[in-house]
This record gives C-alpha cells, sequence and structure tokens, in this order.
C-alpha cells in the first residue's frame, strides 16, 4: 500500500512510521513543513515538505503519490498555544484537514482511507458523573484547539456522509513516551530531572497544575490504535483511543522522580498553569477494542523510564 503520513517529523508520526514499517510496510511518503529529515526518523521513509493550509500544495501532493491511506497527524497540537493565538489554532487544524478531504474528493481518490484524528480535548469538561468518556458523550471543549478537533471530526464525519469518503475518525486521550516536545508535561519533567542530574539547575522541578487527572497511554500504543481503526474500523464511525485510567499528574512526577538519581524537590511556577484546565479527563476505549482486538501493552512505568532513558540520551 502507499501510505502518506502528515506530520510524520512529529511525536505521534514517527511512532508511527515505525509502527506501520515493523509490520512490514514499505511505500511510506511523509510529509514535513519544513526541509530536514529529524534524526530519529527511519531512511526508509521518504519525504516530501508542503504546506498543508495551500490547497493548491495538498492537491499536487495526492496527485503524485495517490495514496492508499492517508493518517493525518499534522497540526497544532500544544493547548495553551490556542489561548495565546486562537486563530492559527483554528486555522491550521481546520484548513489543512479541509484540504486533505477536499483533495481526496476533488481528485477522484474515493477508495483512498483517510484517518481524522481528533482529540479527548472535544469531550473538555464532562461531569464526573460522565465519566469515562463515550463516543457518544457530550462535547463540551474547553479550549480553542478543542473546538478545532471537532472541526476537523466533524469534516471528516460530513465527507464520508456527502461524498462517501471512506473516513476513520478518532479520538486519542493523552499520549506520552520518548521523542516529545519538552512543552508536554512527561518531556517537561524529564527533561528538568536530567539537568538536575547533570549539575545544570537547582535540585527542583517546577509545575503546574499536579491534580489534574489525565487518560495517559503510551505513544506506541496510540498509533497501533491508530492503524487497528484505519484498517479494521467502520468508515464514518469515531473511535476513542485510551487507556481507561485515570491518573493524577502528581502520579507521572512522582514515578519520574522515583527514577532520578538525585533527590529533587518540587515548586509551583504560576507560569505553568493553565487559563483553563479540565479536572479529569477518562475516555473508554471498549468500541475500538470489539472493533479490533486492540487493547494497551506497555505498562505506565515503563513508559516513564523509557521517556526518561531518552532525555538522557538526547536532552541537550
Amino acid at each position: 500500500m502507499r501510505i502518506l503520513i502528515t506530520g510524520v517529523g512529529g511525536f505521534a508520526g514517527s511512532h508511527l512510521a515505525d509502527a506501520l514499517l515493523a509490520q512490514g510496510e514499505r511505500d511510506l511518503c511523509g510529509v514535513l513543513v519544513a526541509p530536514g529529515r529529524p534524526n530519529y526518523l527511519d531512511e526508509r521513509v521518504r519525504l516530501v515538505v508542503a504546506n498543508l493550509r495551500e490547497p493548491a500544495e495538498v492537491a499536487h501532493l495526492l496527485a503524485e503519490f495517490k495514496p492508499d491511506r492517508i493518517y493525518h497527524l499534522a497540526g497544532q497540537a500544544f493547548v495553551p498555544q490556542s489561548w495565546s493565538d486562537p486563530w492559527d489554532t483554528l486555522e491550521n487544524n481546520i484548513r489543512a484537514q479541509l484540504n486533505i478531504l477536499h483533495g481526496c474528493v476533488q481528485l477522484g481518490l474515493m477508495q483512498t482511507r483517510v484517518l481524522a484524528v481528533g482529540s479527548n480535548e472535544e469531550y473538555g469538561r464532562l461531569d464526573a458523573a460522565e465519566l469515562p468518556a463515550r463516543e457518544t458523550s457530550p462535547l463540551r471543549p474547553d479550549s480553542p484547539y478543542g473546538v478545532s478537533k471537532i472541526a476537523q471530526d466533524y469534516l471528516g464525519q460530513s465527507y464520508f456522509i456527502s461524498h462517501g469518503l471512506p473516513v476513520v475518525r478518532v479520538r486519542p486521550f493523552n499520549h506520552i513516551g520518548p521523542r516529545q516536545s519538552a512543552r508536554f508535561v512527561a518531556a517537561d519533567f524529564a527533561g528538568q530531572i536530567v539537568e538536575i542530574e547533570r549539575g545544570r539547575r537547582a535540585p527542583v522541578v517546577r509545575v503546574g497544575n499536579l491534580q489534574a487527572e489525565r487518560d495517559f497511554s503510551d505513544v506506541r500504543d496510540i498509533v497501533r490504535g491508530y492503524v487497528a481503526a484505519l484498517e479494521q474500523g467502520q468508515a464514518g464511525e469515531v473511535y476513542n483511543v485510551a487507556s481507561g485510567v485515570s491518573r493524577p499528574i502528581s502520579v507521572l512526577l512522582d514515578g519520574l522522580l522515583a527514577l532520578a538519581q538525585r533527590a529533587i524537590t518540587v515548586e509551583v511556577d504560576p507560569a505553568k498553569l493553565r487559563p483553563s484546565d479540565t479536572p479529569r479527563q477518562q475516555g473508554d476505549s471498549s468500541k475500538l477494542r470489539a472493533a479490533t482486538g486492540w487493547e494497551p501493552r506497555i505498562p505506565f512505568e515503563q513508559t516513564l523510564k523509557d521517556i526518561l532513558d531518552y532525555e538522557r540520551r538526547y536532552h541537550s
């Protein structure tokens, strides 16, 4: 199969490429926003540079490669950035998705299966009695990012209903693992620990809200869920990809601190507090499990160890 991965140089995109190569796929094309191959990206992935906000560039990409599968992972993924520049997040996430779907229809690529990646942020502030979130739960986003992901999600649904384009939608919950940007909580904590171990900063980890509870999965399990959903899921449907376990961020921090090579204290940094922070998130992935047999494999403790080991190897 010819497989197109947008955002292949990113966190989930690079792990998805690894997973597809490991299962024997050979014809992978990855889209980058700028030239240059990340050092962790497999050399077997063919790379192209394209601005997915530009319809003509997307149409050219699709016409040249004619993919059988599209995993659309590119976008603005950092929730706090959506508060500081809401329109950039909305335009980035919605327009790129629209260009891909519309391009497939215009070019007659009606057998191309497309994965539209939403987010648990679509559910936003569900009450405790409404958790774990199911695909039928209310959508109450509390950030521009969450709104942008609902738009992507529903664009995928609309192109399936209106045109019959085989779009499968997923709503992944929080995923962590090696290669994640330091803007995100697990990599941020791990990076601070490594700097402390190297004597570059005082033995204090600065944190935001540790009481917020999140449904953390290993990114390598999440991308397996993407493949399972696109290959075995039903076109037009939406699937949560989640562990089903909600953990306070303090548990994540404690797990990393237990692996640290120095004694470290913790201080709250007001700059790391968000203007809106959903108290608890938890997902029900029973629909995906029933349709595909997918389930998480990597223990939470192993994920934390892998994150810290990665930061120790590559943290500059």
